[in-house]
């Protein structure tokens, strides 16, 4: 019960921050510190790993990532809690079109974009017409919270620390793809994670 009360304050505590951040992005305040972490970000990053994150970029489709998500919540074996938690999910992703509906912040201009994949899934095409927050990252942080969860509570699997780095670095590779790539801001990026990190302990509560 203990575990649930503290799962139910980080969902709550995300959600705030969220709240809280998407406030100041409303502001425009943040906007010469995304335009200047894109810059040098894209400096630093050699345009040689651009097919690498652009690869990441795919996997973290809103296709691919609800599949594997049915296939992990399928092997818990916890119907209702995994129905209860792909819903949450669905509405993270319907509260992520509303920012990208309402709130004015257009996305990087294309002179920044470095994606170099001849493929894209439907979800690409959905264009609301800004780009806070960051769908990727919600559901990048989303899944990777779920496993992090999955991993510990395994009893039978030894050596768990060697199983959570490959997801975390994953995780980081991801996150850092979206901005390399011009697909997203920073800001952007730093809401979604937060969307998807409140949306994912509030799921751990029925799982």
């Amino acid at each position: 019960m203990r575990t649930k009360w503290y799962f139910a304050f980080l969902a709550i505590a995300a959600a705030f921050c969220f709240i809280l951040f998407t406030l100041v992005v409303k502001s425009h305040r943040l906007d010469s510190f995304d335009f200047n972490t894109t810059v040098r970000l894209q400096d630093h990053i050699p345009v040689k790993l651009d097919t690498m994150f652009s690869y990441l970029s795919l996997i973290g489709s809103a296709e691919v990532i609800s599949a594997l998500l049915v296939i992990l919540l399928i092997l818990r074996r916890k119907l209702i809690g995994g129905l209860i938690a792909f819903s949450l999910f669905a509405a993270a992703h319907f509260t992520e079109l509303i920012g990208k509906t309402f709130l004015h912040h257009p996305g990087p201009p294309y002179l920044f974009f470095r994606y170099n994949l001849g493929l894209e899934f439907p979800s690409s095409y959905v264009q609301p017409g800004s780009s806070y927050p960051s769908g990727h990252s919600l559901r990048a942080v989303f899944l990777a919270i779920l496993l992090t969860y999955f991993i510990m509570t395994t009893k039978k699997l030894k050596h768990k620390v060697l199983f959570l780095i490959p997801i975390y670095l994953l995780l980081a590779a991801t996150l850092v793809s979206r901005v390399s790539l011009g697909e997203h801001w920073t800001t952007d990026v730093i809401g979604g994670s937060l969307l998807g990190g409140s949306i994912a302990f509030l799921s751990l509560i029925f799982l």
